[in-house]
C-alpha cells in the first residue's frame, strides 16, 4: 500500500534539509519508489517545490505562530508545518481541514500527543488569523529576501551587480513554474512538422518565444509521445538552445564539447552541422557520458565521441589536435536555473562561488589552445551571477592576448535577444525574467 502523499513529500523535504540532497533526482527517484497514485505525483512535486522555493517567507509566516520561534521545532516537525503552510497559503484546491487532518495524523505517527496538539493548534491559529503582513520597516534588501525566499546574502550580491529593482524582477521570476520546452531535431523535422506530430499525438504546443529550434509545451506528456521516442525532439530549455547557435558551426566541422553532460549541446550541435563532421564531447564522469551517449543514439546522431575526461587535462589528452569551434559550457552556481532547482539557493554559499571561479578559469586556460587560429571559444554558464562570467572572461583575455570578443555574436543571436539590454560586444546575459527562461551567460571569443 502507497504512504499518503504528503508524508512522502515530508520525507523528500528533510532528506534536503539535512543532507542537501539535489530535488529534481530525489523526487524522481521517490515517484519510481513509492508507489504513488499517478494523480498524486502532480500534488507532490507542487508541495515539494513550492516548499523549498517560499521556505524563508513560510518560516517568517509560523515564527508568529510557533511561541520559541519554527527554528526551535525538531526538523521534522519545522518541514511538516512548512509543507502544511504552504498549501494552506498558496494551493486553493485543497480544503483546509483535509490539510489540517493530515498533518496531525503524520505529527501523531512520528512524534507523540503534545506535538500533533501543538501542529493542529499553529495550523488552526493561522487559519483563523491570517497570514501576517511582511513588516514594510525593514531594508529593501532584507525584504525582498522575505517576500521572495532568498538567502540575504544573495539578495545582497545581485543588488551591488544589477541594482534593487531588477533583483527584485529576477527573485519573483524564480517562483513561477518554467515552461516544459523541446528542442526539434531538424535532421529529422522541421519545427512546424514536428508541431503537427505532437498536435496529433495529443500535445498542445506552440512556437518558442525565444528560439528558432523551440517549442512549449502547453498540455499533455510530451516524453511518452512516439515524437519524442524517435528523437525528432529532446528537452531545453529556450536560453540554452542559444548556446548552440552562438557557436556558429558548419557541416564538416571538428568541434570539442568540453563539459559535455547530459548532452543537451553536444546533440545540437551536431544536428546544426546535419550529423556530418566530429562533435567530441568529454566530461568528467563515466556515468554522465553515457547520458551524452544515450541522447545521441535517441536523437539517432552518429558525429558525437563521448569520453569520460576532466576538462582541465584535456590538452595532454587530445595530444596536439586542434578544432575548429570549442565550447565550454562550464560548471557554476547554477543561480540562473532557480527555478528548476529552488534547493540551490539554499545549498549554495558565497564561498562556492569563490570555489567555482577558480575552476571555470583553469577549465578555460586549458582548454584554450585547444582552438585552431582563426576559430570560435563559446564560454557558457547558467547563472547570472558577474564573477562567475564577465569578469572570468576578462581575466582569461587580460591574459591571453591572442583572444578577443566576437563581435560577430549577435548576428548568431534571435532577433528578441539583440535588443536585449544585458547584450555587449560579444557577451548577452540572459536574466529569468527577460524572456521567460532559465538565466544564462554566453561570451563569443575568436583566437587571432
Amino acid at each position: 500500500m502507497s504512504k499518503p502523499v504528503r508524508e512522502v513529500a515530508l520525507e523528500v523535504l528533510l532528506q534536503i534539509e539535512k543532507h542537501q540532497a539535489y530535488s529534481n533526482l530525489l523526487l524522481n527517484q521517490t515517484v519510481k519508489r513509492a508507489n504513488l497514485d499517478p494523480r498524486d505525483v502532480g500534488l507532490l512535486t507542487e508541495i515539494v517545490y513550492g516548499t523549498i522555493q517560499r521556505r524563508d517567507t513560510l518560516d517568517y509566516y509560523l515564527n508568529y505562530f510557533v511561541k520559541k520561534g519554527v527554528h526551535s521545532l525538531n526538523d521534522w516537525v519545522r518541514v511538516l508545518l512548512r509543507l502544511s503552510v504552504y498549501q494552506l497559503v498558496y494551493l486553493d484546491r485543497i480544503p483546509e481541514r483535509a490539510i489540517v487532518h493530515e498533518a496531525v495524523t503524520i505529527a501523531k505517527k512520528r512524534g507523540h500527543k503534545g506535538i500533533s496538539g501543538m501542529v493542529n493548534g499553529v495550523l488552526r491559529s493561522l487559519i483563523r488569523q491570517g497570514v501576517p503582513t511582511i513588516d514594510k520597516g525593514q531594508s529593501s534588501i532584507e525584504q525582498i529576501a522575505i517576500e521572495t525566499s532568498f538567502p540575504i546574502w544573495l539578495v545582497q550580491r545581485w543588488v551591488e551587480q544589477y541594482g534593487t529593482e531588477i533583483t527584485k524582477e529576477m527573485c519573483e521570476s524564480s517562483l513561477i513554474p518554467p515552461h516544459v520546452t523541446v528542442r526539434v531535431n531538424q535532421v529529422k523535422s522541421t519545427v512546424e512538422q514536428a508541431l503537427e506530430r505532437l498536435q496529433v499525438e495529443g500535445v498542445q504546443a506552440r512556437f518558442g518565444e525565444l528560439s528558432e529550434d523551440a517549442l512549449i509545451i502547453e498540455k499533455g506528456n510530451v516524453f511518452q509521445t512516439s515524437a519524442y521516442l524517435e528523437g525528432i525532439v529532446t528537452a531545453q530549455d529556450e536560453s540554452s538552445m542559444l548556446v548552440g547557435r552562438a557557436l556558429g558551426v558548419k557541416e564538416g566541422m571538428e568541434v570539442l564539447d568540453t563539459c559535455a553532460a547530459p548532452g543537451g549541446k553536444s546533440t545540437h550541435i551536431a544536428e546544426q552541422m546535419n550529423d556530418r563532421g566530429e562533435v567530441f564531447s568529454f566530461d568528467l564522469h563515466e556515468h554522465k557520458v553515457k547520458l551524452i551517449r544515450e541522447q545521441a543514439n535517441r536523437l539517432g546522431l552518429t558525429s558525437i565521441k563521448a569520453e569520460a575526461t576532466d576538462a582541465r587535462k584535456l590538452k595532454m589528452h587530445m595530444n596536439g589536435k586542434q578544432f575548429d569551434r570549442v565550447l565550454i559550457d562550464a560548471p557554476c552556481s547554477g543561480f540562473g536555473v532557480i527555478r528548476r532547482k529552488p534547493d540551490i539557493k539554499w545549498s549554495k554559499q558565497l564561498k562556492d562561488v569563490e570555489a567555482i571561479k577558480e575552476i571555470q578559469s583553469s577549465i578555460l586556460n586549458e582548454v584554450a589552445p585547444l582552438l585552431k587560429t582563426g576559430g570560435t571559444l563559446v564560454y557558457s554558464t547558467c547563472t547570472v551571477d558577474k564573477d562567475e562570467n564577465e569578469k572570468v572572461v576578462q581575466s582569461f583575455l587580460d591574459r591571453h592576448p591572442d583572444f578577443q570578443l566576437d563581435k560577430t555574436l549577435i548576428e548568431r543571436l534571435p532577433e528578441k535577444a539583440k535588443s536585449s539590454k544585458h547584450y555587449k560586444d560579444g557577451m548577452i546575459t540572459i536574466l529569468p525574467q527577460d524572456f521567460h527562461t532559465d538565466g544564462f551567460f554566453i561570451a563569443s571569443l575568436i583566437k587571432n
